[in-house]
């Protein structure tokens, strides 16, 4: 298990369970450390529409397997603990509200 200090300055728990689970799709290979590196520096970060307490970040890569993509690492934030959930490529940045970049 690693522990990632997000933009926002939250320690964040990355399990090599949750690793393992993001790595699985093939799409994916070569990007673990990607996965890290958004936590620290996204380009972007939305407010889950559907869970209040998930926080989405998102990065763009060029060349991905299937060509330009979005890095989506989405974050469950609780009282005293946040967690990586999943990652996943995209074609766009999931809708929210923008926390990130600050205004």
């Amino acid at each position: 298990m690693k522990t990632i200090q997000d933009c926002f300055g939250h320690s964040v728990r990355l399990t090599d369970e949750r690793m393992a689970h993001s790595l699985e799709h093939p799409e994916m290979n070569g990007l673990g450390a990607e996965i890290e590196r958004v936590l620290t520096a996204p380009q972007t970060v939305r407010r889950s529409r559907s869970d209040d307490t998930v926080r989405l970040f998102h990065e763009f890569y060029a060349q991905t397997m299937g060509g330009g993509k979005w890095l989506c690492v989405f974050v469950k934030y609780l009282e005293d603990d946040a967690f990586v959930v999943t990652a996943y490529l995209t074609d766009k940045p999931k809708t929210g509200d923008s926390l990130w970049p600050k205004n």
